[in-house]
């Protein structure tokens, strides 16, 4: 155990809680996870339980203050958390229903049903689309995956939970209310409820007009603080079952896009870094406020002062492993054969290594669950092309990854031109950044540096304990990059380049020829 004082960090996920003891200099001490479920509802929703993410955080968070000795040397709390998630609470802070969460779309026609104008860009008013992205830089995503669409589908079919509601809080801001008391937003996770004026990246503030287009009462929405903001103290009861001082600090913290940026030690301008998880982004701060409508990317309010985060989304990543893993290889059916699963994604590290890039012609692309950028379409879905009876379930795994690479090199040429500037090298963190083979894979493909962040998974937490040291006034935000360390670089593959481009040239021929016919298949309803 370290001498240092210790941030209590925690990286709430899509797929889990985990918590950290992290030291201000980056040192990770201690680390706990609890597994959460994912409620798929009979009519498509996607949710979560808000008790079961605060019960696991208990578990957790007790386990490992226990486990290393560490209560007296806790001086603040931090959380990361999924973003675009919603929970309607009472004016108790207790949860009404579930948390409805990123992947649910049941709010789209719902939004576009308010944001209907004679002249529409996808289903939303021309003049409401421009006074969005003037106001915010971006607008409601019409696949109704953000708070936007939820907090109208809770309005339109829920009217008595909406009647009920005291606040509307993202996953971050009811992790702060059961930590503190109080209903707060930060400036990132209000910002896709799109209803705050961004145009001051130090003074996220609600514009009344916005509020009014989307038809959410006001007084449902939190304040809004800086993600350095300490909030308060530890609730006395939170303290005292996890055995802290009361006088432990809260720090607003900060959802996991932004969180990661900082825990990938890329807090300078124009400094990209990649997150591969569940979903997975490709990211950099940039000085200026920019909206890219033809590439679904702008730059938003984040955690540095006078600083945006340009984030360009995917919708799931990693996501496609784990369906992998437990629909297809260890599905729980009858053909079922081993009762104890290894660390299944490792052994799938190993088997992709063997086969040659190209996948032996096999092609997927990854979009199983709709698409956010550089095209935004939630009817697309996850194909698996050129199979042949020579093809083994080896090539489907290496297939699985270069697709994911593949959907990220198609980020990266919008993402250059948002930035002004070539991407050289790219820092990656997150899960599937564990894999050096997958490391390897993103920069043949992508033909770009991969900056492997030392324990990749760790990043997001290590972004909350960042932000809440430099909420204390510990350390300062330009200090991060002198903090960071790598485990190593992974150089493209020459020998690979043609096989490549040749390959992604074809990955993008798919998304032409298919997106048609994924729309017939997945109606949308007007």
């Amino acid at each position: 155990m370290t001498n240092e004082n210790l941030v209590l960090a925690v990286d709430l996920g899509t797929s889990g809680m985990k918590v950290a003891l992290i030291t201000v200099s980056g040192k990770v001490a201690g680390w706990e996870s609890e597994p959460v479920r994912l409620i798929i509802t009979p009519d498509g929703g996607v949710e979560q339980s808000p008790e079961e993410w605060w019960q696991a955080f208990l578990l957790a968070a007790g386990r490992l203050i226990q486990k290393q000795g560490a209560g007296t040397k806790i001086t603040a709390v931090c959380c990361s958390t999924q973003g675009e998630g919603t929970v309607a609470v009472d004016k108790e802070g207790n949860a009404i229903g579930n948390a409805i969460l990123w992947m649910d779309m049941r709010g789209a026609p719902h939004l576009r049903k308010q944001l209907n104008g004679l002249i529409n860009i996808d289903g939303a008013g021309i003049s409401n689309v421009l006074r969005f992205v003037r106001l915010t830089g971006g607008m409601p995503s019409m696949t109704g995956k953000d708070p936007a669409a939820h907090m109208l589908f809770i309005r339109d079919t829920m009217p008595e939970v909406y009647s009920r509601a005291y606040k509307f809080l993202n996953v971050l801001d009811y992790m702060n209310l059961r930590l503190t008391g109080e209903f707060v937003a930060s400036f990132d996770s209000i910002v896709t409820s799109w209803v705050t004026d961004n145009r001051n990246p130090d003074l996220i503030q609600y514009n009344d007009s916005l509020i009014r287009t989307l038809g959410i009462d006001r007084e449902k929405l939190p304040d809004i603080v800086a993600c350095t903001k300490v909030i308060g103290n530890i609730r006395d009861d939170v303290a005292n079952t996890l055995g802290l001082s009361p006088n432990v600090k809260v720090v607003a913290g900060a959802i996991d896009n932004t969180a990661a940026a900082i825990g990938a030690g890329a807090v300078e301008d124009y400094v990209p870094h990649l997150y591969i998880g569940t979903s997975s982004w490709l990211a950099a701060h940039v000085p200026f406020k920019k909206t890219d409508i033809a590439s679904s990317m702008a730059s938003i309010p984040c955690a540095i002062p006078h600083r945006y985060l340009l984030t360009a989304l995917q919708a799931t990543a990693g996501g496609n492993l784990t369906f992998l893993r437990d629909n297809v290889i260890y599905h729980k059916d009858e053909l079922l054969q081993e009762a104890d699963v290894p660390d299944i994604f490792k052994v799938l590290d190993q088997i992709a290594n063997r086969v040659p890039a190209g996948a032996n012609g096999v092609m997927y692309t990854p979009w199983i669950w709709g698409e956010r950028a550089p095209v935004e379409d939630r009817t697309l879905r996850a194909g698996l092309y050129n199979l042949s009876l020579n093809n083994t379930r080896e090539d489907i795994i290496r297939a699985f990854l270069e697709g994911i690479a593949f959907n990220t090199r198609w980020l990266l040429s919008p993402v250059e031109k948002f930035l002004g500037q070539k991407v050289n090298a790219i820092n990656i963190v997150g899960g599937g950044a564990q894999s050096g083979v997958w490391c390897q894979i993103f920069a043949d493909v992508m033909n770009v540096e991969i900056k492997q962040v030392a324990n990749p998974i760790y990043a997001n937490a290590r972004g909350a304990a960042w932000i809440a040291a430099v909420g204390l006034g510990e350390i300062g935000y330009a200090d991060i990059p002198g903090l960071i360390q790598f485990q190593r670089a992974y150089q493209p593959n020459l020998g690979h380049r043609a096989l490549y481009d040749e390959k992604f040239d074809i990955f993008k021929q798919v998304y032409g020829k298919m997106k048609g016919i994924y729309r017939r298949m997945n109606v949308i309803a007007p």
